[in-house]
Order: C-alpha cells, then sequence, then structure tokens
C-alpha cells in the first residue's frame, strides 16, 4: 500500500525561550537560551510524516522574506514536495513567540501572517495532488473555509481525511461530515461537545457525541496516557510511553503526522496509533516542534528497546 499523504496547514518560524516555569500574565520571567526553530502545526506534521516515511506534499502559504525562503527550503531538505507552497507577496510568514518550561509544558502566541490568506482556490488548484493521496491531514491554523473545502475535495474522492481539531474552536457539522478520523486531545474534546474529559470514560461520552456526527473514529490523545480510541463499535486506550519530557510543542503534530504513515500503510488502528505514541513520546525529548520530529529509524529502535 501507497504511502502518499498531502497536508494542508501552517508553516510558523517558532522563536523559543526555556523559562523555570511559564509566566502567569502579568509576570516577568529572566529566561535561558534562546533558540528559533521551524514549526507552524501543519508544516510539523508534514515534517513528521516525511520522517517516518510518507511521500509527503504540503500546501500552505508563507511570506517573501527569510524565515519563508527557509521554511520551504527545509521542506526541501526533509523530501516534502514544495510544488504547492505559495509565497505571499502582501504577508509575512507565521511566527510564533513559545515559552518551554522546565517541566516541558509551554505558552504559545502565533502571528498567523500568511497561514491566514490560504484559500479554497488554493486547495482547488492542488486538487489533483489532493485525489492522488491516500490520507489528508490538516489542522486549524488555517482559514476554516479552506480546511472545509480541502475535507469535502479529499472526501468526495475516497480519500481518507484525518482533522487534529488545534488550535480549538468550534466546527460544523458540514467540517466533520468530511472526516474520517478526528484526534481531539482532552481540551479539544470538551471544546467540541461540551462534555468535560478527565477520564477514560468522559474521553469515550464525548468522541461518541462526535461519532455521531458521522466521523467514523475518534482519538483522544490524553497526553502520557496515551490515547484513547472509540469507533462505533469499539473504545480502547493504547497506552502511551514514559519519558523525560523537555518540550511538548509539537508532540500532537508528531503524533498526526506519524499517524497517517502507519495508517496509509496498512497498519491496524491500534498498530497505528502504538506507532505514533511511540514518534510523540520521542519528540518530547527534544527543544523545539520540527527539530523534535523523530526518523523511522528512530521510532523503530525505540519500540524495538
Amino acid at each position: 500500500m501507497g504511502k502518499r499523504i498531502v497536508v494542508v496547514g501552517s508553516s510558523n518560524t517558532d522563536m523559543i525561550i526555556k523559562v523555570p516555569h511559564v509566566p502567569v500574565p502579568g509576570e516577568t520571567i529572566i529566561g535561558g537560551t534562546f533558540s528559533t526553530a521551524a514549526g507552524g502545526k501543519g508544516a510539523n506534521q508534514a515534517v513528521a510524516a516525511a520522517r517516518a516515511g510518507g511521500d509527503v506534499t504540503f500546501i500552505g502559504r508563507v511570506g517573501e522574506d527569510m524565515f519563508g525562503r527557509k521554511a520551504k527550503d527545509g521542506f526541501v531538505k526533509d523530501g516534502i514536495n514544495v510544488d504547492y507552497v505559495l509565497s505571499d507577496k502582501d504577508a509575512p510568514s507565521g511566527v510564533a513567540l513559545i515559552f518551554v518550561g522546565e517541566d516541558g509544558e509551554n505558552s504559545i502566541a502565533v502571528a498567523s501572517g500568511a497561514n491566514a490568506s490560504l484559500s479554497p482556490s488554493d486547495v482547488e488548484s492542488a486538487a489533483d495532488a489532493i485525489f492522488s493521496a491516500d490520507i489528508l491531514i490538516m489542522q486549524l491554523e488555517t482559514p476554516l473555509e479552506t480546511i472545509q473545502k480541502a475535507a469535502a475535495i479529499a472526501s468526495d474522492k475516497g480519500v481518507k481525511v484525518i482533522l487534529n481539531p488545534a488550535p480549538a474552536c468550534q466546527l460544523s457539522d458540514d467540517i466533520l461530515s468530511h472526516v474520517a478520523i478526528l484526534t481531539p486531545n482532552e481540551s479539544e474534546a470538551e471544546l467540541l461537545t461540551g462534555i468535560k474529559v478527565k477520564s477514560e470514560k468522559d474521553a469515550g461520552a464525548a468522541a461518541d457525541a462526535l461519532i455521531a456526527k458521522g466521523i467514523e473514529t475518534v482519538i483522544v490523545t490524553m497526553g502520557a496516557k496515551g490515547a484513547f480510541i472509540v469507533t462505533a463499535d469499539s473504545k480502547e486506550l493504547v497506552a502511551g510511553f514514559t519519558v523525560k519530557a523537555v518540550d511538548a510543542t509539537a508532540a500532537g503534530d508528531v503524533f498526526n503526522g506519524t499517524l497517517a504513515v502507519a495508517m496509509a500503510e496498512g497498519k491496524s488502528l491500534k498498530e497505528a496509533v502504538k506507532f505514533a505514541n511511540a514518534a510523540a513520546a520521542l519528540s518530547v525529548t527534544k527543544l523545539g516542534a520540527q527539530p523534535s520530529a523523530p526518523t523511522r529509524q528512530e521510532i523503530e529502535k525505540f519500540l524495538g528497546s
């Protein structure tokens, strides 16, 4: 089976400060090392999928600036097709400011820039790439009407759609009707359903509410606990892995990118989630978004250890 993955989404440059703890409103903290890293939820997912062995095409927008040029160079280095990464003359590349605490927790603010200009016509222009994909992955750092258009294009041709509903926001039933696999974390599941998720039972109830909207599979990611898989016929927690967390910034993105590759390869849902859990666990042991995405070899070695 093929491993053709198309990602529609955002590309940002992350500016990271390591701090003792994430500052609260009004607090100033003297931080440690400052660094920059390639990021953006869409780009992170694309890089994670490529390093896990996927044949990846990325659809997005960057600015005509040094951040945009560096982002595209990075995609090419990871073997990602950039034919549909558009350079925006009117908007700068997206930027994220990130505080990372010593416990690995983070706080992020994003200036969307060119990501906010990714339009339905942009994905229509890339329809051939979507038609030829095994799986389309998306998130919510680009306009909802663009997400909706891409989901419709894919599902109408039988291409499986994975939607990571992050950053969290309300989604229409029309968007959800095109989604095969939805991957919210606990807070995202709560926002989408109104059900507070504090346990596996809660996760199951929230997922059932989403399944009722026509989604085939809901995977509620629960951090170190693992991922709770819910379909119309089954519920199962696939346990996570215990590691020393350094930076959790891109863990969800790595999970989704590697999940798509494993699914496209024909792994069972449980096997694919275990593979994605391992990749996500490895990612939190390194600082930075895309720099933390592990290679296929690293994932397989970790699973075999």
